[in-house]
């Protein structure tokens, strides 16, 4: 994974792994789609805001994309294929390197507080590598969360 990880600046990297599990969560790896606007009304944030997370995950090859009137995103591949870290790795892509120091000079900083950051971020990537998002389906399924129908509705008149 790349070193763009930053253990308290994870807005980016939150939001992109919450955007994969609604994802997986309501549509899955099969022909179920959902729009990326209903994605979005679930997580509570703007739709405009979180598109390119949705074009990171596209690019990664974690999210396919389907064009159309009845368009929207499921998984690229297998959700127990799909490390977290993987995720993370794809919304951090192109992001500034981050300061070992982290702007800060002095001998307690440079001694013992930048290597505790050094090894805590270790620590999260090696989790991130342990962890697939079918592990957060288990967790929401332990959650007792409940996925929608996987089949379509069928009206017949």
């Amino acid at each position: 994974m790349s070193g763009a990880l930053r253990l308290l600046r994870h807005d980016r990297a939150l939001t992109a792994v919450s955007v994969l599990l609604d994802v997986a969560f309501h549509a899955g790896r099969g022909g179920q789609v959902v729009g990326g606007a209903e994605v979005a009304e679930r997580l509570g944030a703007a739709r405009r805001g979180i598109e390119p997370v949705f074009q990171a995950l596209s690019r990664a090859g974690l999210l396919d994309s389907v064009r159309g009137p009845r368009g929207g995103y499921r998984l690229g591949r297998r959700a127990r294929d799909i490390r977290l870290s993987e995720v993370v790795a794809a919304v951090a892509d192109g992001a500034e390197p981050p300061d070992p120091a982290g702007g800060f000079d002095g001998p307690l900083h440079g001694k013992v507080v930048a290597p505790l950051w050094a090894d805590l971020d270790a620590a999260l990537r090696e989790r991130l590598e342990a962890l697939t998002l079918d592990d957060l389906l288990k967790r929401a399924a332990t959650a007792g969360l409940t996925r929608p129908a996987t089949e379509p509705v069928n009206f017949a008149i």
